[in-house]
């Protein structure tokens, strides 16, 4: 019988698994801090729990955070992660300095079930969700490999897969990312979700108060087009998820961020820039437009820089902050929309 992983549970969880041990619900506050607070993941380095407590835990559980497998570095500095997972799946995380920010990217399932047409992601179809102590192990790896005293300032939900689609997991691991006390102690407003538009899932977000930041994957302005690019628009249309948006609950500084990935003759023309101006009347937003990624295969091309600059000269007339991401990582499959990884048992049957 497998052994529990200690990683992925909530701090209250911890301190139940103490008192079915026999020990304080104390025991369990001070293995959360050992985790989630020092990033020790030795039992047996966790001094001030007692011998025997330690003891019990090792009979039943495990601390294991993932180690990567392989960490490729861009010339641009970010780094792509590839973790092995147990039973051989891969998944990616990307790390983004700048200055003195630096931006984790964070994967939450194996491959993606969502077949938007301009992602890679998407053509590995949906093998399975990450639990939540993968979703965390993730973060607490990438800040081990950072020089001592420094961690990621920011956490982006927008790896591989569809965050909402793994909602329970996603959950749980941003309570273990923003608990002050206990928890890996960051700060809400600097966590992102991002969706391609499940509207449920949406609104079931904004009533877990999380104050997380919300991000769209929105990538055209009529339903004809954003059908064609996503799928997912023939369940909940333009309508119906600019409502949701409208819905999230917003601290007063707070927007929501819009991904526009810009593909020529598809979505970049000042009438789509128009349109979408039209479309987030009455949002508290921010849009960044994203020169497509070019991979293998793909049957989109990226715009003429002057047609993406004419987009958002649109966009910043009518006073909507608008950023173009030259996403980083695109010379090591890093960047945005090239997130793929084979599985290990895949890999060792080609080779």
């Amino acid at each position: 019988m497998s052994r529990a992983n200690l990683v992925g549970l909530l701090p209250s969880e911890l301190e139940d698994l103490a008192v079915e041990l026999g020990a304080s619900r104390y025991r369990g506050r001070q293995l959360a801090t050992w985790m989630y607070r020092k990033s020790v993941f030795d039992l047996e380095a966790m001094t001030d729990l007692p011998r025997d407590f330690r003891q019990a835990l090792a009979e039943s559980a495990v601390v294991e955070v993932p180690e990567p497998e392989r960490e490729m570095p861009s010339a641009d500095g970010s780094r792509k992660l590839v973790f092995v997972l147990n039973g051989g799946s891969r998944i990616s995380s990307v790390l983004m300095p700048d200055d003195e920010r630096i931006t984790l990217c964070v994967s939450t399932q194996v491959g993606c079930g969502f077949a938007c047409g301009f992602c890679l992601t998407g053509v590995m179809g949906l093998e399975r969700n990450l639990t939540a102590g993968e979703i965390v192990g993730q973060i607490l790896a990438a800040n081990r490999l950072l020089e001592e005293g420094r961690r990621a300032t920011h956490i982006v939900f927008m790896g591989m897969g569809e965050p909402l689609a793994n909602y329970a997991a996603l959950v749980k691991a941003v309570r273990i990312l923003t608990d002050p006390k206990l928890g890996v102690g960051y700060s809400p407003r600097r966590i992102t979700v991002s969706t391609v538009g499940l509207v449920p899932g949406i609104d079931k977000l904004g009533r877990e108060d999380l104050k997380v930041n919300l991000a769209i994957s929105l990538h055209a302005t009529t339903d004809e087009v954003r059908t064609r690019l996503m799928p997912v628009n023939r369940s909940f249309d333009l309508a119906a998820l600019m409502a949701a948006v409208k819905r999230y609950p917003l601290a007063s500084r707070q927007r929501v961020f819009f991904e526009y990935v810009m593909l020529e003759d598809v979505n970049d023309t000042v009438e789509d820039a128009q349109r979408l101006v039209r479309l987030l009347r009455g949002v508290k937003a921010k849009v960044n437009l994203i020169p497509f990624n070019d991979w293998e295969g793909a049957r989109f091309r990226r715009p003429p820089l002057a047609r993406i600059l004419a987009f958002q000269s649109v966009l910043l007339g009518a006073g909507i902050t608008t950023t173009v991401r030259w996403s980083k990582g695109e010379d090591i499959g890093a960047a945005c929309g090239q997130l793929r990884e084979p599985s290990a048992v895949a890999t060792v049957r080609a080779g």
